[in-house]
């Protein structure tokens, strides 16, 4: 008994300790994104294979969003192809001639671009002049760096953008999870494949002792309750149980409050349904036309009607709907009391209640002008591909580790930026020669983010 007893303890240390080794990819996982931030740049250089692209990653990655995703996905075809991998199959010249007038390549009778534009029935890409080769560069790069991601990774990641993702948290947390459940379990057969052997053994030493081995003989008549209370009273059994029962609730219970507050994917039905792609994609009304605080003010502000009508008290013809004024146009007419027939306005008319996408907590402090004026941030940083939604969704975590993040890792532009001019100075004597991120010049003190 005192062998067995020694045994049972090594089992539970070994259970123990595989446990540990399951948590900690996950742990790794989650450190990385915050300690480790030039990895994916890293990887994405050191490519061996394929073209040699040149670029910064983090830059391509703002201008894909904004100008590649309502028709190119990396893992999926959707209007044109997928294009992971692309990088490896293309010349890094042949891509830009490509990238900037695919037609003008078609037309110049290059095989390969006649080949692509028949098989995609014909259809036209658009073309991009005014992207200089500088910026062609920082795409290709982004494009590489997530074409080299592991198929793991990009699965969820493109969970995280459809549900938007994505949110990063989800992805450690719900590895953790998935991880510590199959460790559970494969320890657990473990141990009941060591306490068979056990047996086993402790049964030939007995018989080779001569000591006689009392034999439980099996009722097969006896009813399942009383099966399961004898199984109950086996302590070491229900010990197991409990530390599984204990490890699943905990982990997800840890999972459900990792994630409160994080509305990654929110899509609110709206009074009136304002297609952002139409407006913002095919129409490119600039974001702070309607949006006209952003660059002034703490909020972005929600454009009054009037701003709408600046635009469709011209363009009524084109508003037809089966003969008829659009419905969500009649929704505008409707509650600025406008008759569109004479084009006048009535005396009653009354404010749509739109309803809050993006909510930071009353705690946090965010200001937009901050980050759209002085730091140049484009819309589509946080936003995402805006000008690709037919109804608007929460795109980013907006979590303060995604904010944290983006401060350690964001280049600060500060020539000819007069904001920056003291702090620069100050720099200069303390980190010269160090990189200048949001971070070094205060960003992460609490005071700017919270009251």
């Amino acid at each position: 008994m005192r062998r067995f007893s020694l045994v049972l303890k090594s089992v539970a240390k070994s259970f123990f300790l595989v446990w540990a080794l399951g948590l900690a990819p996950g742990v790794m996982a989650q450190d990385s994104t915050a300690t480790n931030k030039e990895a994916p740049a890293a990887e994405a250089a050191a490519g061996s294979s394929g073209s040699e692209v040149k670029g910064d990653a983090n830059a391509g990655s703002a201008i894909f969003k904004q100008k590649c995703t309502s028709c190119h996905a990396i893992d999926r075809q959707v209007v044109g192809p997928a294009l992971k991998g692309i990088t490896e199959q293309r010349d890094a010249a042949w891509l830009h001639k490509w990238i900037k007038n695919s037609q003008a390549l078609v037309a110049s009778g290059d095989a390969e671009a006649v080949k692509i534009f028949n098989e995609y029935n014909k259809t036209v890409m658009t073309p991009f002049p005014e992207l200089q080769e500088a910026d062609i560069d920082n795409i290709l790069a982004y494009i590489k760096q997530e074409s080299n991601k592991p198929a793991a990774g990009a699965a969820g990641a493109a969970g995280a953008a459809g549900a938007t993702a994505g949110s990063g948290s989800n992805e450690v947390t719900n590895f953790m999870l998935g991880g510590l459940i199959l460790v559970v379990v494969v320890a657990l057969l473990v141990i009941v494949v060591l306490n068979r052997v056990i047996k086993t053994l402790e049964r030939l030493l007995m018989q080779r002792q001569g000591i006689a081995i009392d034999e439980i003989p099996v009722d097969e008549s006896e009813p399942a309750a009383a099966k399961l209370r004898r199984l109950l009273k086996n302590k070491k059994l229900v010990f197991y149980i409990i530390i599984v029962l204990v490890l699943i609730f905990g982990s997800v219970s840890w999972n459900m409050m990792w994630n409160t507050g994080v509305h990654t994917g929110y899509q609110p039905t709206q009074p009136i349904k304002f297609p952002h792609d139409t407006h913002a994609g095919t129409m490119k009304i600039d974001c702070q036309y309607c949006h006209g605080g952003a660059y002034k003010s703490k909020n972005a502000s929600i454009p009054s009607l009037n701003v709408c009508m600046n635009c469709h008290n011209y363009v009524q013809a084109t508003e037809k709907y089966n003969g008829e004024i659009s419905p969500e146009i009649a929704k505008i007419y409707k509650a600025l009391d406008y008759d569109p027939q004479t084009k006048k306005y009535g005396e009653n008319p009354k404010p749509v209640e739109w309803v809050r996408v993006h909510n930071l907590p009353d705690f946090a402090y965010f200001n937009h002008s901050q980050h759209v004026t002085v730091a140049g941030l484009k819309c589509q940083e946080c936003h995402g591909p805006i000008e690709t939604m037919s109804e608007v969704y929460q795109y980013s975590p907006l979590t303060m580790k995604w904010c944290i993040n983006c401060h350690r890792t964001k280049d600060v532009n500060f020539k000819g930026n007069a904001y920056y001019d003291k702090m620069i100075a100050v720099h200069d004597q303390i980190k010269k020669g160090e990189k200048v991120t949001p971070a070094v010049l205060g960003g992460l003190e609490c005071g700017k983010c919270h009251y």
